[in-house]
């Protein structure tokens, strides 16, 4: 069975990532009825869904044919496409870990790979822990109800994001802003016009986002070569690869992935894990009374969130998945929330359970391009809740959260809660 054109449609429109009840509705009947085949969505060029788990898994692991770098690693349409190629010359914006490929990929990653081992967060944990109690008891202060995503969840990774990288304090709502338009630019009250925008409008919003970020980061590089730290900003400014510096383009990739990446999917993350907390009681009670559970409610966050919601990659030759011919310079799509909600790896995956598998979900990705950052992620989740979760004897939701409009990163932009201090 082909993707009919309702569904193709759906899945390419921002607004249906923010209606999980939509998205989730045509994601279920493609991996029950086309779990890979071709999209044909209006205005938009022809592209495979992977939207099974072992197939997203498969795909990841042929680094080698499958490419991020060959065309646009993320969904644009036509008119979108055409005016990044206009501008850059190549497939994307961007130029970051995310839109490159093999020898250049690996010598980039090596960059700050040391950085985020778990070994070298280790020695992080007591200055993210007290960022964490800051963020805890400013929320306490707000008790009986705040808005978790706007007061804590947007926040606290920014501020450890911001610490690792090097950034003052003084520039987290300025990195804050620009972020939010980078991977919201569809979304009114994320872009800077406030306004419903096309894809090719989209695409100019980025590029204004990214001249902002670029005149910004062309003043950290004149910093830390004049006088390098030990943050990763300083390590971006003055590596070398084969004895040259990076290249523009590499350097503020780098940066901007860094910055953006490396907050904006660990907020969704936790804003998503407290909706579910205060929908689940039961999951509170029993982390208070277990903490040992804490390790299966981050990474059930993790799949619940999802929220890199896809990557598309273009095959550079032929090539046979699930049974499906794919030929050379097609686009496919990965799709990380349908992966993660496969009703052939996950039990009753649209309940949230904290006592699933660990680490079956597919999040973070997987093979060469799995996230750089996903360690420093799970610890400052982890340790958040530790200092929260002791604090709280009951959570409810005071509202209905609301979700951002984006095909690409998504996740709550509201999150009002009513609670009781314990």
């Amino acid at each position: 069975m082909s993707i009919s054109k309702e569904i193709a449609n759906t899945i390419v429109d921002p607004r249906a990532y923010a209606n999980l009840a939509r998205i989730d509705a045509a994601f279920t009947t493609l991996r029950k009825d086309a779990p890979f085949e071709v999209a044909e969505a209006d205005g938009f060029d022809p592209f495979w869904v992977a939207t099974r788990h072992a197939d997203v898994l498969e795909i990841e692991k042929r680094a080698d044919v499958f490419l991020n770098g060959a065309g646009s690693a993320t969904l644009a349409d036509k008119a979108a496409n055409a005016f990044v190629h206009a501008v850059t010359g190549e497939p994307n914006l961007v130029r970051s870990l995310v839109q490159i490929d093999g020898k250049e990929h690996k010598d980039l990653r090596a960059i700050t790979f040391p950085a985020f081992t778990p070994k070298a967060l280790k020695a992080l944990e007591e200055q993210i822990r007290g960022i964490a109690r800051e963020f805890v008891d400013a929320m306490i202060a707000k008790a009986p109800e705040c808005d978790f995503a706007r007061d804590v969840a947007f926040l606290y990774p920014l501020r450890v994001v911001m610490k690792v990288l090097g950034v003052p304090e003084e520039h987290e709502p300025f990195m804050l802003k620009l972020t939010q338009e980078l991977f919201g630019p569809n979304d009114p009250d994320m872009n800077r016009t406030g306004k419903e925008v096309t894809g090719e409008e989209a695409m100019n919003l980025l590029q204004q986002t990214m001249l902002d970020l670029e005149a910004y980061f062309g003043e950290v590089t004149k910093t830390f070569r004049t006088k390098p730290e030990s943050c990763i900003n300083s390590l971006i400014a003055n590596a070398k690869i084969d004895g040259e510096y990076l290249t523009h383009r590499q350097m503020m990739g780098y940066y901007i992935i860094a910055a953006t990446a490396g907050h904006d999917t660990t907020a969704n993350t936790t804003g998503a894990a407290m909706w579910a907390l205060a929908q689940n009681p039961e999951v509170l009670r029993q982390l208070k009374e277990d903490p040992s559970a804490m390790t299966g409610f981050v990474e059930e966050t993790i799949r619940w969130a999802s929220p890199v919601k896809h990557f598309m990659r273009t095959a550079i030759a032929d090539a046979e998945v699930a049974g499906q011919q794919v030929k050379k310079g097609d686009w496919v799509m990965l799709s990380y929330h349908s992966a993660n909600r496969d009703e052939d790896v996950f039990d009753d995956p649209f309940a949230f359970k904290i006592d699933r598998p660990i680490h079956k979900h597919v999040a973070f990705g997987s093979g060469p391009h799995v996230c750089l950052g996903q360690h420093l992620a799970r610890m400052e989740m982890r340790i958040l809740w530790e200092e929260l979760l002791p604090r709280l004897s009951e959570v409810s939701l005071a509202g209905e959260p609301k979700l951002t409009q984006s095909t690409f990163v998504c996740g709550p932009k509201t999150v009002p809660i009513r609670f009781t201090v314990a």
